[in-house]
């Protein structure tokens, strides 16, 4: 099984993500968890992409491309996995049907997770991380329904595509994520 999951910042799609690729046996691709490795380390590409995220704008299509091509063409993704953070973008979106449809895998299933601002705003802020300011949290939803809202369109005219709302517990979240992929 091959799942992208979607959604607005502090949508709780890391949270998501890790109990669903537990659960089903797949690898979990966090391209946030890969950027903030980069940045921790000090790396070129950490470095680029940390002056971007601070602004809470997005990294290069060029960039999350490549990570996202070596992470899915490893051994331990073939298996199946669950994408978390990508694609961002339409262009991120195309790129990734020409990476699956290369690697023989075009059945990508998506679940997008919707919730109001007011509440991924309390959300974000409640996080405690430095760059979750109100300005950046609010930049961060005008950039997420100008460029990743339209994925959802994207693949809700070639893949099967599950809207799960995303209030309750954890956990009855999950089961709703659950129930749709049965």
């Amino acid at each position: 099984m091959y799942l992208i999951i979607l959604g607005p910042p502090g949508a709780g799609k890391g949270t998501q993500s890790i109990l669903v690729a537990e659960k089903l046996k797949l690898k979990h691709l966090s391209t946030g968890e890969i950027l903030r490795q980069a940045v921790t380390d000090g790396t070129e590409l950490g470095l680029k992409a940390k002056e971007v995220m601070d602004s809470g704008n997005l990294v290069s299509d060029d960039i999350m491309i490549g990570i996202v091509k070596d992470a899915i063409s490893n051994e331990d993704a073939k298996k199946g996995f669950i994408l978390d953070g990508f694609p961002r973008t339409l262009e991120q979106a195309r790129e990734l049907d020409k990476i699956m449809d290369s690697l023989g895998n075009d059945a990508i299933k998506v679940i997008n997770l919707t919730l109001d601002d007011d509440e991924l705003v309390r959300r974000m802020l409640g996080r405690g991380r430095k760059d979750d300011t109100e300005e950046t949290i609010k930049n961060r939803l005008v950039v997420y329904k100008a460029q990743t809202a339209p994925v959802r369109e994207h693949y809700g005219s070639k893949s099967a595509v599950f809207d799960i709302y995303g209030i309750g517990s954890i956990n009855e979240i999950n089961d709703n994520i659950l129930a749709v992929l049965k």
